[in-house]
């Protein structure tokens, strides 16, 4: 018998994918948002840069703890979860069989094979079993703190560089248009990258980066010509 190959399915991609275009979406308009605002308000090259800078480190590490402490959090109730069913194995295998029988006759199995199909992944790996199908956890799923916190802040840095590099090229007399226009097609792309990767319309993801990230940068500017004057 020849193996059929796997389909591919994008919904696999979701976690990581959903991490890092936020992070590299927030790491731009945070980052260009700032610098506009600090050029409107007619600040020197090397403040604006600093500002950029501080935007990008703070950003970062914020990036990274607040990731690293909601995935901690996640992998803790998985622990949990995990702990209980062990404990819940070792002192009623019956009634964790019986459960598990049922969760498959549930989803259409009758109740002989529903029983069979328990009793044999029960032998394979009992806990892996109830923790896939019972508690909804998967080893490609699982919560991994450290990794989240690594690859947020890696994601937003990667999107802050892209301001702070056209900060120290652009003339400093239209840096502001520059900014704008150049983070809002980066972002563009990105958003587009992101829709088809997840197989949605491009237009549709570029389209709403692009408007509430030209939101954003607007009021900043607005606020530094305000404050500036």
């Amino acid at each position: 018998m020849h193996a059929h190959p796997h389909e591919p399915h994008r919904s696999g991609r979701a976690g990581w994918l959903r991490a890092a275009v936020l992070g590299a979406n927030d790491g731009i308009v945070s980052t260009a948002s700032l610098i506009t605002g600090f050029a409107a308000a007619g600040a020197e090259r090397h403040a604006i840069l600093l500002a950029g800078i501080a935007g990008l480190v703070g950003g970062a590490l914020s990036m990274a703890a607040g990731e690293y402490v909601s995935v901690s959090s996640q992998a803790d109730t998985e622990d949990a979860d995990l702990a209980l069913e062990r404990r819940q194995l070792a002192r009623a295998p019956e009634t964790e069989l019986a459960e598990l029988a049922e969760i498959y006759e549930q989803r259409g199995l009758d109740a002989a094979l529903a029983r069979q199909v328990a009793e044999q992944l029960t032998a394979h790996d009992a806990l892996g079993a109830h923790a896939r199908d019972e508690i909804g956890i998967t080893h490609e799923l699982r919560a991994r703190p450290l990794q989240a916190a690594v690859a947020s802040a890696a994601a937003f840095a990667s999107g802050a560089a892209l301001p702070l590099l056209v900060t120290m090229l652009a003339p400093l007399a239209g840096l502001t248009t520059v900014i704008i226009s150049t983070s809002l097609a980066a972002l563009a792309a990105l958003g587009a990258t992101a829709a088809r990767a997840g197989g949605a319309p491009m237009w549709r993801g570029a389209t709403r980066v692009v408007f509430w990230s030209a939101l954003a940068m607007a009021a900043t500017t607005v606020i530094g010509k305000l404050f500036g004057a």
